[in-house]
This record gives C-alpha cells, structure tokens and sequence, in this order.
C-alpha cells in the first residue's frame, strides 16, 4: 500500500507559522513608536586633546523641545557655546526626526578630570548620567571638527549644526532701593531709637538683582554704623528673609539686612553716613529662547541717605546724669506679711517696660531702725521684638526684722527715672506693708538668714589655730636646706 502525505498536518504547522509571524510584526510596530520617544544623554569621548572641546548633549528623537535644565558644571572645565542639530530619518515610509542639543566644554589645562553622576530634566522627564572618567592631553593639530562627538552626533556635511547666533542683552530698569530707618529723629539722651537698615525690591523685578558677597558688604556697614557714645542692643538673626510689604500701592519684599536699638549716653548726636550696597545685577535677552542663555551678569550699586538723631539733655533735676530713661512700671513681691523679730524675709522689687533695662541699677533703701536690708539678688529678662527692648529686672532683697512694727516699704524704698513719652521724671513706690511681731531680742546673734552652703560645714571643720608666719617658716627652712645641699655638692666636686 503506497505512503500518503497528511495535507492536513502540513496546512496545520503553516497557520501556525503565519500567526507566529503576525504576531511579531504587531509587536515590533508597537515597540517603535515607544523607541521614537525616547530621550536621552550622549557624553562625548574621554580622551580629548587640549584644542577640543568636550561636549554633553541631549537627545530627543519625534519630540519638540519644550523646556530643559541647564547643563551641569564639570571641575577644570569652563562652559562655552551651545548649539542644536536636527536629523531626519525617513525608512520604510517611517520618517524619525532626532533633536540634538550640545553643550561645549573648554579644558583649562590638560590632566585627568572627573565628570561627576548628574541629572537632568528635559520636558517634565528626569535623566541621569553616572559620569565618566575625562582625560585631557597635549595639544593637536589637524583633528577633525567633530573628532569629539559622540557617534550619533556625527551628520552628513549638509547636516552640520551652525553655532548659536550673538545674544543681544538690555538693561531693564529696577524699582529697587536701599533705605536706613529710625523711628524717631529727636530723642533725649538714654532714649531709645531704633535703626534698620533695608533693602527694598519690586516683586516684578526679582529676576533682575541678586545679593553679592554679602558676608564682607555687610561688615563693612556695620562698620560705618557703629556710634562710639551709645548703648546698642542688637537684634540678632541668621538668615535674610523677605517680608512682603507694600510701597504706595505696589507690592514690594523688603529685606532686613540690619536691626539694633540704641541708647545715647551723651548728648552728642547720632550720625550715619551714606550706605552703599553692590548687588549682582542682571541683563535680560531682548529675545530669549531656550538654547541661549537669557539673562547676563552684571553689577549694581545702591546707595542710602545719610540720616542723623538729634540728642538732647535730659530737663533740670538733682539726679538726671544717673537716673535711667524708659517707660516703666512696677511689680512687687512680698514673701510673708507677718514677720516676727530677728527672722528674714524677702522682698522683690520689679521694674518691667521698655528701655535700657541693662543700665538700670537696684533701688538704694532708707532703712528703718527696726529692718535691716542685704545687697539684693539681680535676675533681668529682656526680649527684642517689633523694633523695641522691653523686659524686666527683679531685685530680690533679704530683709531681718529687728524691731516688731508696722513698716510701709514705700518708705524705705523709691526708685526715679525719666518718662520720655510724657518728658517728666516719676517716681516708683511700694505699696506693700510688712508687720513685725514679738518682742526685740538685743543679744541675738545668730540670725535665722540662710548665710549659704558655706557656712553649713562650720560644724565639721578643725577651728585649730594657724600661724599667720607658717609660710615664711617654710621658706625659711627651705633655704637652709638648699644651702646644705650646695656646700656639700662644692665640697665633692673640690674633692674630685
């Protein structure tokens, strides 16, 4: 019986096979597409002679470019020009348009340089690059213009990239200015006045100006601020930051580049010269597109008004070179109400409000016969805000009943000082009453005052009497000894 071919198997493996092959088409046609849109970093050769530029480019394949961040820094190298190229790729009725963006890095000298892992974002997507080793070595000559470019990069000669055309910059005018404020023009002496100096700037014109060395500016002006005859409280803080405010109706930020409060201590006035600060300033591209730079670096310098602070003398009065100058008040502490004799007690006498707290000194009583006051305990807080120097300063005195009674501590204690608001001298009274029972006891003598931790070991320690010639009898001795030792190291060595 003669062999018969199954016509039906071998129709089976050619479906089969035609399917198999359908399916691959299908998957490279949507696997181009996800190709063409790929972007990407090209990085130029690593061995590059001294006359050739290194180049970093991006590419972009059926993408227009819409926005880009600025090429990374290389150590050793300086940026030079920047330029575009365009490829067209037409396949199989499949055109494929590559964009190419490249920056040029000049090396300043050859040797071996690192170009370190960096990032870059091109139409909202995030490219990274790890860097590569660079190598920089003598000049050449006769290299071909585009001996450096990455392979991709290389055109047909009707296809060379033209170098970026010359950026035309302007100088746009700035609503910015710099300005030494105080808060008063006249004061008395110890009057406060407060001195800031700001820096004023349009919001609209923020690209325009920046801060130049401004760590050496600023003590420059400190410099030039300083008044030898003043007290100065000074505001501190750690970084400039803008305040938005408003200049006859344009917003503005304003920055506060110095603060501090002074206290005149004569009647000498205060006078601050022209300030002059330099910010960076820049040029604007009159027509800015994304492969130029769009702004160019300059400098600026501005300049403040001189300002002056007349002083004058405090009004007539027994006291007025010592009495302090403020607007104060007064709080009062009184630790027992009822005291018996030969007991201690405190008292705290507060002065709170704003001025020259550290110049305040305590209060001196008019002791009684039956009251005696000890050298009282200082505590001062002081807080800086909103261009004042307000706080408080507590005097804590211990106080011994020595004679039973009822005393009026507006009595023993007044303190004076000068209102320059009201331009008049007040007084600040007590009006706290202490009452002392019991019978005086002469002969007391130890007192119930906690004297401190010294006194408690009093008990413990040896009370054995000392020499007060102790010390010349040791050296004294001392000096014998040493002569003894002299004359017998002479008479060995004379014997030798």
């Amino acid at each position: 019986m003669p062999f018969v071919p199954q016509d039906d198997s071998r129709n089976e493996a050619v479906k089969i096979m035609r399917a198999l092959a359908l399916t691959l088409i299908l998957c490279l046609t949507l696997l181009v597409p996800g190709l063409a849109q790929q972007i990407a970093i090209e990085l130029g050769k690593s061995s590059l002679p001294l006359n050739q530029y290194y180049t970093i480019s991006v590419r972009l394949q059926n993408q227009q470019l819409q926005e880009y961040t600025s090429f990374p820094e290389i150590e050793g190298f300086k940026k030079s020009n920047k330029y575009s190229s365009t490829k067209t790729i037409i396949t199989g009725g499949t055109t494929t348009t590559i964009l190419t963006i490249t920056q040029n890095y000049a090396a300043l000298d050859k040797g071996n340089y690192t170009l370190k892992p960096f990032t870059m974002k091109v139409n909202g997507q995030t490219l990274q690059s790890e860097g590569m080793e660079i190598n920089v070595t003598e000049l050449q000559t006769d290299v071909p213009q585009d001996a450096n470019l990455p392979p991709d990069m290389i055109v047909a000669e009707e296809e060379q990239p033209q170098p970026e055309q010359e950026v035309e910059f302007i100088d746009k005018d700035d609503n910015a200015f710099l300005t030494l404020y105080t808060n008063k023009n006249e004061i008395f002496v110890g009057e406060d006045v407060n001195v800031v100096l700001y820096f004023y700037l349009a919001e609209q014109d923020q690209r325009l100006l920046d801060f130049y060395d401004f760590a050496n500016q600023i003590n420059g002006i400190l410099r030039q601020l300083k008044q030898s005859h003043v007290w100065e409280e000074t505001f501190d803080f750690t970084e400039i930051t803008p305040e938005n405010v408003t200049v006859q109706g344009e917003p503005y930020l304003r920055f506060k580049l110095y603060e501090a409060v002074l206290y005149p201590i004569t009647a000498k006035s205060l006078s601050f010269p022209q300030l002059q600060l330099q910010m960076i300033k820049y040029k604007v591209a009159k027509n800015p597109t994304l492969l130029t730079q769009d702004r160019q670096e300059g400098f600026k310098t501005f300049f403040s008004r001189p300002r002056e602070v007349q002083v004058k003398e405090l009004p007539p009065h027994p006291l007025r070179d010592v009495v302090p100058v403020g607007d104060y008040r007064l709080q009062e502490q009184l630790a027992k109400e009822v005291v018996p004799v030969n007991k201690t007690f405190n008292y705290t006498f507060q002065v709170e409000g704003t001025g020259n707290l550290a110049a305040i000194m305590p209060p001196s009583p008019n002791l009684p016969p039956g009251l005696e006051f000890y050298p009282p305990d200082v505590q001062q807080d002081i807080t800086r805000r909103a261009g004042q120097v307000m706080g408080s300063k507590n005097f804590t005195y211990a106080v011994v009943a020595r004679e039973p009674g009822i005393y009026d501590m507006g009595q023993v204690l007044q303190w004076v000082y000068f209102n320059p608001t009201t331009a008049a001298y007040d007084t600040l009274r007590p009006t706290s009453r202490v009452q002392i029972t019991g019978a005086p006891d002469n002969d007391a003598l130890v007192l119930s005052r906690d004297l401190g931790t010294f006194y408690n070991i009093i008990n413990n320690e040896d009370n054995t009497l000392e020499s007060l010639h102790l010390l010349n009898e040791v050296k004294r001795y001392t000096n014998i000894i040493l002569l003894v030792l002299l004359a017998v190291s002479a008479f060995i060595f004379i014997k030798r």
